[in-house]
């Protein structure tokens, strides 16, 4: 049984633990500004590089519309302003340099928290950190490889072409097939983030297993409705997004679940002191 000595005896060590992490307001804005000075100029950095290999970056992500068009040679993309590739190099330069330095990015983040969270705190935290951009990968990777290349064929087959008709062929922009492909990276990565944000609200007490299991119609809704609002208006691509979705709902409870035992085996083990 806990008593009343041990309760305060583990709140003492608590903020012996945290004694020292106290700092005035503007340290913090001081640490702040290190942290984003670093981040900026990790991402200047990778920018400038990135800048000079835009064409083969763009030439990657023209690997969903070669794979739905049967080869490279059938690949035709225009650009109807002089400046309107060049600034799409620009953002793709942009893009990759984000990218490629969120790890960094990520480490200054949680280096600027990290003081003031317990050692607990900070051992729970970090798991998370590290899942993300692999989750981040995995949706992507789905998005590049599956869901866009049949998008595009969906869309390719509604060429109109031959004898005696008039041939009506897509021809996208390189802007808009960039815009196309980036949101749908930033849409799937995003989204496949979904067991890290239900196992965080879970560590935290805001949701548990029962309340995800009573919540399922409502999320097969709610993730329709994102789907339908973050893809084109094509069933491929949006039951591309909303299947994984309801997938990882599904592993997100079990996520929940594991975490809800964790705490009981650690509030079991702090009662047995």
């Amino acid at each position: 049984m806990t008593t009343p000595e041990k309760i305060e005896d583990k709140t003492t060590k608590d903020e012996d633990e945290l004694a020292g992490t106290e700092a005035p307001l503007l340290e913090h804005l001081i640490e702040l500004r290190k942290r984003l000075i670093v981040s900026l100029a990790v991402v200047a950095v990778l920018f400038v590089g990135c800048f000079f290999i835009a064409d083969q970056l763009f030439f990657f992500l023209l690997g969903p519309f070669e794979r739905a068009a049967g080869g490279i040679e059938a690949v035709r993309l225009i650009f109807t302003a002089p400046q309107e590739f060049f600034f799409t190099k620009l953002s793709v330069a942009l893009f990759a340099a984000i990218f490629l330095g969120f790890p960094i990015i990520a480490a200054q983040i949680y280096a600027f928290v990290a003081p003031g969270l317990y050692k607990k705190e900070r051992h729970a935290f970090l798991p998370y950190l590290v899942a993300t951009p692999f989750l981040f990968l995995i949706g992507a990777a789905v998005m590049y490889y599956g869901v866009l290349p049949l998008a595009l064929g969906f869309f390719l087959s509604q060429e109109v072409g031959g004898e005696g008709l008039a041939t009506i062929e897509m021809l996208p922009r390189v802007s808009e097939y960039l815009g196309l492909i980036m949101t749908l990276l930033l849409a799937f990565g995003i989204c496949f983030q979904l067991p890290i944000v239900l196992t965080l609200l879970a560590s935290i007490d805001i949701v548990d297993t029962a309340k995800l299991k009573s919540w399922r119609k409502y999320a097969l809704v709610a993730i329709l409705v994102v789907a339908a609002f973050l893809t084109p208006p094509d069933p491929i691509s949006q039951l591309g997004l909303a299947l994984p979705l309801l997938l990882l709902y599904e592993v997100s409870i079990i996520s929940v679940r594991m975490v809800e035992r964790r705490k009981a085996r650690a509030e079991k083990a702090e009662q047995s002191v």
